[in-house]
C-alpha cells in the first residue's frame, strides 16, 4: 500500500481510539454490547464466511479486510479499532499473513491489549506449515494453507473449538455445524483428486501471478508455476516474467490462470509471450461478493478445482 494511503488510515485509527477513549461509541456497537451474543472479529472474507457457516446467528461477527482486498498488507480502519477493542473471540489466519509485510494485525492486537491464545487465535494452528523458497525460517512461511481443502478442515475445527470454549450454550451448536461442514468439504475434496489424477502429467502445471498454490499443489500432486512468490514482493518485473517465460516455453501446460485479487497485466504479457491463454480466473485470498460465483469458502474452491481441473484438461 502507498505510504499516503497508510498515513490516512493510521490517524484515521489514532482518532478512533481517542475517541474511544472519550466514550463514544455508535448505537450498533451499544446494541452488541446489550445483547447476549458473542463478539466475534475475523481478519478476512474467508475465515468469515467460516465463522458464519459454523456460528449462524448465534455470533455478532465483524470482517476486517474487505472482500476482494489483498489481506497481507492492510491498514485497519477506524471501525475495525473499535469491534477489535470490544471482542469476545479474534480468529486469524497466521503464518505470516496478516502478521507479515506491514504486520498490521500484531499492531492491532497491541493497541488493543488482546492476548494471544486467550482472546485471539490462529485459525491455522495444527497445519502442516510450506515455507517459501525452501526456507524453514520465521517470517517465511506460506501463508495460503486454505487451499488446501483438509487444511480448511483444520480452520473450521479450530474456529468450533474455540466458539464453544467462549459460549458454551451453544457448544453443541457449534459443533452440529461443524460436523456438517466438514461432511461438505471431504467430499469435495475426495471430488478434486478424482478428477486431478485424470490429467495427463505433461499437463500438470499450475500457473498464477502469485505463488499462492504451494499447498493446493501439494496436496493434488499438481506443480506450480508463478511470476513473484507473496504479495509483498515486488510484482511484474520485467526479469520475473521472462523467466516464467522461458519456463512455460518448454512446458505443454495448455492453460493460465490469474488470481481475482491482483492486477492481471504481467498474466496478459506472459498469455502474449507465449500464446498460452488465460483460462480463467480463480480465487486465492478472498471469497467473492455476495451473489457471484465463489462467494463463500466452499463456493471459491469448487470454482478453483473445477476450472483448473478442465483447463489443465485441455
Amino acid at each position: 500500500m502507498k505510504k499516503r494511503g497508510r498515513n490516512i488510515a493510521v490517524f484515521g485509527s489514532l482518532i478512533c481510539l481517542a475517541l474511544m477513549l472519550g466514550g463514544c461509541a455508535s448505537k450498533a456497537e451499544t446494541n452488541e454490547a446489550s445483547d447476549d451474543k458473542l463478539n466475534v472479529v475475523v481478519t478476512n472474507s474467508i475465515l468469515a464466511d467460516m465463522t458464519k457457516t459454523i456460528a449462524g446467528d448465534k455470533i455478532n461477527l465483524h470482517s476486517i479486510v474487505p472482500v476482494g482486498k489483498d489481506p497481507h498488507e492492510y491498514e485497519p480502519l477506524s471501525v475495525d479499532v473499535q469491534k477489535v477493542s470490544r471482542a469476545d473471540v479474534i480468529f486469524y489466519n497466521g503464518i505470516n499473513l496478516e502478521t507479515g509485510g506491514n504486520a498490521w494485525f500484531t499492531k492491532l492486537m497491541k493497541n488493543a491489549n488482546k492476548v494471544k491464545d486467550q482472546d485471539y487465535f490462529a485459525a491455522s494452528d495444527g497445519v502442516e506449515v510450506i515455507y517459501l523458497e525452501g526456507q524453514g525460517e520465521e517470517g517465511k512461511e506460506d501463508p495460503h494453507a486454505w487451499l488446501n481443502l483438509e487444511n480448511g478442515i483444520i480452520y473450521a475445527q479450530n474456529i468450533a473449538k474455540q466458539l464453544g470454549e467462549k459460549d458454551k450454550k451453544n457448544q453443541a451448536y457449534y459443533n452440529q455445524q461443524l460436523a456438517t461442514y466438514v461432511e461438505k468439504l471431504t467430499a469435495l475434496d475426495e471430488e478434486a483428486k478424482k478428477k486431478f489424477d485424470a490429467i495427463p502429467e505433461n499437463k500438470k502445471l499450475i500457473v498464477t501471478s502469485e505463488g499462492c498454490f504451494k499447498y493446493f499443489s501439494k496436496a493434488y500432486q499438481i506443480p506450480s508455476a508463478y511470476i513473484w512468490e507473496i504479495n509483498t514482493e515486488e510484482e511484474g518485473t520485467p526479469d520475473q516474467i521472462s523467466s516464467l517465460v522461458r519456463t512455460l516455453r518448454q512446458s505443454d501446460v495448455p492453460a493460465l490462470f490469474v488470481e481475482s485479487s491482483v492486477d492481471d497485466r504481467p498474466m496478459r504479457t506472459i498469455s502474449k509471450d507465449t500464446g498460452i491463454p488465460i483460462y480463467a480466473k480463480i480465487f486465492t485470498d478472498s471469497v467473492a461478493e455476495k451473489g457471484e460465483d465463489g462467494d463463500s469458502y466452499y463456493a471459491m474452491m469448487k470454482w478453483n478445482l473445477d476450472k483448473i481441473a478442465s483447463g489443465l484438461a485441455q
